[in-house]
């Protein structure tokens, strides 16, 4: 699955999640609720791009 980084450069890694904000390992970026924000600086989902492995 594709990770997701932040302007603050927060990766998002579906593996791991983002278990304390509710979203649970392995939900791909997809399935991340649209009012979720960076746990690190509280970005808006729109601002994060697809990190190019």
């Amino acid at each position: 699955m594709d990770k997701w980084e932040c302007p603050c450069d927060y990766v998002y890694d579906p593996a791991e999640g983002d278990v304390a904000h509710g979203v649970k390992p392995d939900t791909p970026w997809e399935e991340v609720p649209e009012d979720w924000v960076c746990p690190k600086c509280g970005a808006e989902k729109e601002f994060f791009e697809k990190v190019e492995a």
